[in-house]
């Protein structure tokens, strides 16, 4: 199966397109976290995005769909995957389509998840990220047990540099003049969902799976009885 999300910085995707990709064996591909491997590895190509990012506007088409392309033709993506940051715009959905009929493959469902954008700046203003391991907390919502610290391996906690306010409000408006527009496109084009980003993600979930009538092997259990939203 593959599945396509959108919706605005902050509502949930990453966190959906993870659980979705481990129920179905599927890969969870981020352009996210492909611009962030490309930063971790200082490449030529890390740079330049990593300029982008923190200026808080789009990666270029060229470099995004380059980065893309060569991800999707991996051996793991033949049985489908789980899109999630790509596309941004109407021309990356048409660069996206023609990626995809060169590979003769389609987008069997596209999931747009919505929430409203004084939801959206509490989410991420609040949010802090294990430097060590990844782990992902909110200040109110999961805070750690340390101010500061991870409760997994005891890193520093830290706030991303696109997660300033000043840099949220670009991107949610970045969103609603380039991104929104793309419910429009893929709505006459395939299945298409639309949830509402619920405060727990397990409600959230419950409420794509139904929608895409994924039943088997639903894990519904939180981490430590928290939940955390990645996006």
């Amino acid at each position: 199966m593959r599945i396509l999300l959108l919706g605005a910085p902050g509502v949930g995707k990453g966190s959906q397109a993870s659980r979705i990709a481990k129920t179905l064996s599927i890969p969870h591909i981020s352009t996210g976290d492909l611009f962030r491997e490309q930063i971790a590895e200082n490449t030529d190509i890390g740079r330049k995005v990593s300029s982008f990012i923190n200026q808080g506007i789009l990666v270029p088409d060229e470099i995004t769909v380059d980065i893309l392309a060569k991800r999707l033709i991996n051996d793991d993506c033949r049985s489908g995957f789980v899109l999630d940051g790509f596309p941004r715009t109407i021309q990356q959905g048409q660069r996206l389509d023609k990626i995809l009929k060169e590979m003769n493959i389609n987008i069997d469902a596209v999931v747009n998840i919505s929430l409203d954008d004084s939801s959206i700046v509490r989410r991420i203003t609040g949010r802090r990220t294990c430097s060590s391991c990844g782990a992902i907390y909110h200040i109110e919502d999961y805070p750690p047990k340390t101010d500061g610290v991870c409760n997994n391996c005891s890193g520093a906690l830290t706030n991303r540099s696109d997660d300033l306010p000043s840099i949220i409000q670009q991107r949610l408006q970045i969103y609603h003049d380039q991104t929104k527009p793309l419910i429009d496109y893929y709505m006459s084009k395939v299945k298409f969902v639309h949830i509402e980003s619920d405060k727990l993600i397990t409600v959230t979930t419950r409420k794509v799976y139904e929608a895409l009538e994924i039943f088997d092997n639903i894990e519904m259990k939180d981490v430590d009885g928290h939940e955390t939203i990645t996006e």
